[in-house]
């Protein structure tokens, strides 16, 4: 019979990536409730059913978690827009396509999407680099796309074209969340009205 005084972790066992991934899950809820510098290991520990050493074997101090929950985000975010692209027949569809994907993705993670832009740029200089990198990753995407329909375009415009659009998406989220109103479908309308003809005749579209 097992111990009623076994630790969790060894009743219930389960693979270390899967694990991982559910620590990461229950921070990143517990982060945007009660925001990074509130929240505390204990309690991400109790709510994973892990001992607090445990969560710092896999990432090291809470610092090291909240990186780990951007991280997660941002390979998300890369899945979502590379899939939602799939099969777009020209490079306004593809565009469109990808704008749309971005702001459901934001839609669906506002909580998480503030911690991240907001308390975690300031507090966690560790995290600056990673939420920086985001941006990165999409604009390096949008290139690519881009350069997939319009291959003869100069690079300096794709690049440039790709850095506008990122732009836009950010503070047009941040827009989005403070309105309250505005849902992914009509902050994609707005954006590529706004944007789409000039991108489309400086990359001869």
């Amino acid at each position: 019979m097992t111990s009623t005084t076994e630790p969790v972790e060894r009743r219930k066992r389960m693979p270390r990536a899967a694990r991982k991934a559910q620590m990461l899950a229950v921070a990143e809820e517990v982060f945007a409730q009660r925001g990074y510098l509130a929240a505390s290991m204990d309690e991400i520990a109790e709510q994973v059913g892990v001992s607090k050493p445990m969560l710092y074997e896999y990432f090291g101090s809470k610092e090291g978690l909240l990186v780990g929950c951007i991280h997660k985000a941002r390979t998300e975010l890369r899945e979502a827009t590379e899939q939602a692209v799939v099969g777009a027949a020209n490079a306004e569809q593809m565009m469109r396509l990808g704008l749309l994907a971005f702001f459901r993705f934001i839609a669906e993670r506002r909580q998480s999407y503030s911690l991240l832009r907001q308390e975690a740029a300031v507090t966690v200089p560790s995290a600056v680099q990673e939420i920086e990198g985001i941006r990165r990753q999409q604009t390096d995407l949008m290139i690519g796309m881009m350069a997939a329909y319009q291959p003869d375009a100069a690079p300096v415009e794709l690049e440039a074209a790709a850095e506008v659009l990122v732009g836009s998406c950010e503070r047009l989220a941040e827009w989005c969340e403070r309105r309250c109103d505005i849902s992914p479908e009509q902050a994609t309308d707005l954006l590529m009205g706004m944007v789409w003809t000039g991108l489309s005749a400086r990359l001869g579209d």
